[in-house]
């Protein structure tokens, strides 16, 4: 049975509900806004780019990837945040440059084939089925699309070795693994991957 404190956490930070998720959204666009930002420029998408963000939170990655590319796409399980990254990126949105809709990594409702890039920032731990979620991102990725994970370190017990492998396993190439420690004072060293679905994109594509 989930405990009175598993069950505050989950409605703060797991799938965010309610006053708590609120709360939880606020500390989140504090804590994670360094790391969102790193991953955006370390995927480096570009104007053309279909752009998926898995997990996006209150939106701050959303944002910066959106600065990038005019075509991204974010999905999120939880309806505050959801609410809350519309208020955010309301500009973009009006702008035709982002939009929203609710998923998760294991079930984007992306088209096959359709993204150049997958961004999943500090939510890597909460998918109940990371081999489904992988699966998922590899199918919506075009061949040569760019798959960029990033986690705190903390939250991998078997490290990255062990998610390399489980990504290798999902179809994708070029897997690389690193650790950063983030400029902010208090945030843990995050543990980061970039990989890339295998095959050549198409010609005339963005590279």
């Amino acid at each position: 049975m989930e405990s009175i404190t598993g069950r505050l956490l989950t409605r703060c930070f797991g799938r965010p509900s309610g006053p708590l998720g609120r709360i939880g959204g606020r500390l989140m666009a504090r804590g994670n806004a360094a790391a969102e930002r790193h991953a955006v420029a370390l995927a480096a998408p570009a104007e053309q780019d279909v752009v998926l963000v898995i997990g996006p939170g209150p939106g701050v990655g959303l944002g910066a990837a959106a600065q990038r590319s005019a075509h991204v796409v974010g999905v999120d399980p939880s309806d505050v945040m959801l609410a809350m990254a519309r208020r955010r990126c309301a500009p973009l949105i009006r702008r035709g440059r982002l939009r929203l809709s609710p998923g998760t990594a294991a079930r984007t409702g992306q088209p096959d084939a359709s993204v150049d890039v997958v961004i999943s920032v500090n939510n890597l731990q909460l998918w109940p089925d990371v081999p489904a979620a992988l699966a998922e991102l590899h199918r919506v990725l075009r061949p040569g699309g760019r798959l960029l994970l990033s986690t705190h370190h903390k939250w991998l017990p078997a490290g990255l070795p062990a998610l390399a492998a489980l990504v290798g396993a999902a179809g994708f190439d070029s897997v690389r693994t690193w650790t950063w420690d983030p400029p902010t004072r208090m945030a843990p060293t995050a543990a980061q991957l970039s990989a890339v679905r295998a095959g050549r994109p198409p010609r005339g594509a963005t590279e």
